[in-house]
């Protein structure tokens, strides 16, 4: 996800366009609950059911609480459970000001989701804040650091927080490679300019996942999953750079007053994916303002039934910060409201 308080949509899609040097998606047609007369495929039985919840612990630390719809304070695992959700996504950052999302803070909520019994994609940002379209710097320990040593850095860090989860009886099913990097990662060395130098980080960290979690399943990460010619665009060169991925993971953030024209192009894009690539794919991301809740539900009921018409290919979705609430840290697309209880967004997970 993009930082909320830096970047809107506009400008970060902008910004996207001119690094990648093409247009938007181009034109598709519609499949899933809303197509022909076919019903849509049911997804596969390991179908992820995601949130990410990299801010939980803040908030918790903050004072904020969470309520079932009866307005029992419910622990926010559990609530999420409640609602379908049998998977978490945790961002990873290298050195964070406050300590939230570092090792430390990760390891503590994973233990707790997997308690719960849900699955875990760990998000690696490789920077000590916010990753994303318009933000990839290199952590401040490695502020100085050339390709090579940044190689070595990317393998060191990503070993030693997975083997800080293994040693706490964390099992790890995806990992994230970097965070939305359709321009590259660890700039400059590794900007969408230099795609032997990306590819050789990316493979870095595929490495030391294998290397800890060998049947963990390597994600790359790119923003705009409407925009099929920017997925084209990096996994062409990637691929020919000779970058190793198990995975696509694909964000969506549409417009309540859009949301369908935005799922038939990423339904476009994820099938084409999996036909050029034969690799899977996964919304890692996905979001809508809180106060379209039922916007939001019927969209992601939509996009379910997209990625499920992947078949084995369609691996799941994760709503980003759906424990958000409302105006914390000024993002508002979130799933809970004002008294702390998940909306009805989170209702097509139990459909």
């Amino acid at each position: 996800m993009m930082n909320p308080q830096r970047c809107g949509r506009g400008l970060c899609l902008a910004l996207v366009l001119a690094l990648a040097g093409c247009g938007g998606g181009g034109g598709a047609t519609d499949s899933g609950t809303s197509g022909g007369g076919s019903s849509p495929a049911k997804p596969i039985a390991a179908f992820a059911r995601g949130a990410d919840v990299g801010w939980l612990s803040a908030e918790e630390a903050a004072g904020y609480r969470f309520q079932s719809a009866n307005g029992t304070e419910t622990d926010a695992f559990a609530l999420l459970g409640a609602h379908g959700v049998n998977a978490i996504r945790l961002r990873v950052w290298v050195d964070p000001a406050d300590g939230w999302n570092g090792v430390a803070d990760v390891v503590a909520k994973a233990r707790r989701a997997q308690a719960a019994g849900q699955r875990i994609m760990i998000d690696f940002h490789y920077s000590d804040t916010w990753a994303d379209p318009g933000h990839q710097t290199k952590p401040a320990a490695w502020a100085t650091h050339d390709y090579a040593a940044l190689k070595n850095d990317v393998a060191a860090h990503t070993r030693d927080v997975l083997a800080a989860l293994k040693q706490a009886g964390v099992s790890v099913e995806w990992v994230q490679v970097g965070n939305e990097i359709g321009g590259g990662m660890l700039w400059p060395e590794g900007s969408y300019q230099h795609f032997d130098q990306l590819a050789g980080l990316i493979n870095s960290g595929y490495a030391a996942v294998k290397a800890v979690y060998p049947e963990a399943q390597v994600v790359v990460h790119l923003q705009n999953g409407n925009d099929d010619a920017l997925f084209r665009w990096l996994f062409d060169a990637l691929k020919a750079a000779g970058g190793q991925w198990d995975v696509i993971g694909l964000s969506h953030y549409p417009p309540a007053n859009d949301w369908l024209r935005y799922n038939q192009l990423i339904g476009a894009t994820m099938a084409d994916m999996v036909s050029r690539y034969g690799k899977p794919v996964i919304v890692t991301e996905v979001g809508m303002d809180w106060q379209k809740a039922a916007a939001a539900h019927a969209m992601i009921s939509d996009l379910i039934a997209r990625i499920a018409q992947q078949g084995e290919y369609g691996r799941g979705v994760f709503y980003w910060e759906p424990l958000a609430w409302p105006g914390w840290q000024g993002y508002t697309m979130g799933a809970l409201d004002s008294n702390g209880r998940l909306t009805e967004a989170l209702d097509a997970y139990r459909e």
